[in-house]
């Protein structure tokens, strides 16, 4: 027999079940796991963790991007100086095979303006970033230009303003026509060799650098999505007998809401 205690008791149940089945509603909207700390407060602490080193990891991406293309912009400078002096040395050899002064003078003038293109490399930036050092040193000495934190490893990374003043200074008092121009060149070629050196080897440990960065946020998200995501196939379970539960709720609360208005007819 329903009695009072007994429609109490469904109503109480009911309320139970909707809430469960609300939670399970809102599960399936987002399909998240966890949308509030009461869902899981360890789990929420421990996806908060992670997400931050996940940002943390793609701002480091995007700074190492920044320091590739600061290398290749570099290393393509490098390039173009060495076409210039092969046509340093094309325009010395043509001055040199001939005893004709004006002819010589018009391949002094050439590679007058090559050694102006040359020197004028040094100016060049990326980003308002000076690629090069100005310095008198001919030694090929970089210097820290910017540094870079990998901070899931500690790893500290630097890129190089690489000292091209090593290979343009060599032609300061050389002219084509010059007896030290076999020898600027040669340094000159050395020098810039060095330099490209140095600019590979840095591209490489930055193209480690991010492969590497790029694997550790991959697991990242693995490891934070086995915390947040849902399990759909479970929670379609649940949300199942959730549902169940609360249509029998409604119908036994509703029976026993008319054996009691039976009684109190009865009583009357």
């Amino acid at each position: 027999m329903f009695n009072v205690t007994s429609a109490t008791g469904i109503a109480y149940q009911l309320g139970q079940n909707n809430k469960n089945l609300q939670r399970s509603l809102q599960r399936l909207s987002t399909m998240q796991r966890i949308n509030s700390g009461a869902d899981d407060p360890g789990g929420l602490a421990v996806s908060m963790k992670l997400g931050i080193k996940i940002r943390q990891t793609e701002a480091a991406i995007s700074n190492m991007s920044n320091a590739k293309s600061y290398l290749e912009t570099q290393d393509g400078v490098l390039s173009t100086a060495a076409d210039v002096l092969e046509a340093m040395g094309a325009a010395s050899i043509n001055a040199l095979g001939t005893t004709n002064t004006t002819m010589q003078a018009l391949y002094e003038l050439e590679f007058s303006s090559y050694k102006q293109q040359l020197s004028g490399m040094l100016q060049e930036t990326f980003n308002g970033e000076a690629m090069f050092s100005t310095d008198a040193d001919t030694l090929v000495t970089p210097s820290t230009a910017t540094q870079l934190t990998i901070s899931l490893t500690g790893q500290t990374m630097s890129i190089s303003k690489l000292d091209l003043s090593s290979v343009t200074n060599l032609f300061t008092t050389v002219g084509a026509t010059s007896s030290g121009i076999t020898t600027a060149l040669s340094g000159a070629i050395d020098n810039l060799a060095s330099l490209r050196t140095t600019n590979g080897s840095e591209q490489n440990r930055m193209g480690f650098a991010s492969d590497l960065l790029e694997v550790n946020k991959i697991n990242l998200e693995a490891a934070n999505s086995r915390i947040v995501d849902l399990d759909v196939a479970t929670e379609m379970v649940s949300y199942s007998k959730y549902k169940f539960l609360e249509e029998s709720n409604l119908a036994l609360l509703a029976q026993a809401n008319a054996r009691s208005e039976k009684l109190l007819k009865l009583l009357e």
